[in-house]
């Protein structure tokens, strides 16, 4: 089946893309920046968290908040920069988060387009594409440097999935960080388990969680659906002390995860580009046991 790309109109939103293959579907919301989910053809359900209180809103410019509407969106890393870049540490550049993209359809998928951001000098493209064979999107995201002092940076790619009953990630024949991860915030991974180098873990309901990894992937595991997701490995020194892979769990109301992905970091000046891919693979759950049914995926 060849690759279908339709207008439609999504939760509020109008002018939205849903891409079709005959596995899997992607919906894009340009006037928020994000695709905004990803599922299995029939799965009405999808594995993307999306903040149903912001159906058909649009970010505030300059308003100093931060609309979470959930989703994948890509930001230049690493965080702990952004002070120094763009002179405050929150909330996220606005033309990375959630600007309105220009959209170009191709014969698999989508070209999308942000602004130029004032502060990095960075626009952003991101190639949305799915595999006709196979139940898979691939998204190559570049930072194209257009203006301004050269800049360190990292692609960051930055998921959002609805409460998992486990992620699972598996860490390095020979990792970086002992025991396979390294902790990014203080807490520990909730019910976190061992088996081999496959390291598992729950959405801490109290806590702010965040792990790193020098892992190439990470899997989600739904009540229905299997998400691996796939870091392309590139060489050089990734960002929070080498992290390829980074999961976030969110306490309280809110009941979703982040999975993200890094590219290196690079030192670009105007005309040039970096990029970084993330592979997304979705499958159906076969297992009852979701420990076991993430560790099939590596």
């Amino acid at each position: 089946m060849p690759i279908s790309v339709t207008r439609i109109d999504y939760h509020g939103w109008k002018d939205c893309y849903r891409l079709a293959s005959a596995a899997i579907e992607a919906i894009v919301v340009p006037a928020i920046g994000r695709i905004l989910q990803l599922r299995r053809t029939g799965d009405d359900a999808g594995v993307l968290w999306e903040n149903r209180e912001l159906d058909g809103r649009l970010p505030q410019a300059n308003s100093g908040t931060w609309a979470n509407f959930g989703g994948d969106k890509c930001w230049p890393a690493p965080q702990s920069d952004w002070p120094r870049v763009m002179g405050h540490e929150w909330p996220p550049p606005a033309a990375f988060d959630a600007s309105r993209l220009e959209v170009s359809a191709t014969d698999v998928g989508l070209n999308l387009m942000s602004p130029i951001d004032p502060a990095w000098g960075i626009q952003a493209v991101r190639h949305v594409e799915l595999d006709s064979s196979g139940p898979v999107m691939r998204v190559r995201t570049e930072f194209r440097k257009v203006m301004g002092k050269p800049v360190r940076v990292a692609v960051w790619t930055v998921a959002q999935f609805n409460d998992p009953a486990c992620v699972a990630i598996e860490a390095p024949m020979e990792s970086r960080f002992a025991g396979g991860y390294t902790k990014l915030i203080k807490a520990e991974p909730a019910e976190l388990a061992v088996n081999g180098r496959v390291l598992s873990f729950v959405r801490h309901p109290h806590e702010y969680v965040k792990i790193g990894s020098d892992a190439a992937g990470v899997v989600w595991v739904g009540s229905t659906s299997v998400v691996r997701m796939q870091s392309e490995i590139l060489r050089g020194e990734h960002p929070d002390g080498g992290c390829s892979i980074e999961v976030y769990t969110n306490p309280g109301a809110q009941k979703y995860v982040e999975l993200e992905t890094l590219g290196p970091l690079v030192n670009i000046e105007a005309g040039q580009t970096t990029g970084h891919t993330t592979t997304y693979t979705v499958l159906a759950r076969t297992t009852a046991d979701a420990r076991v049914e993430a560790g099939k995926e590596f």
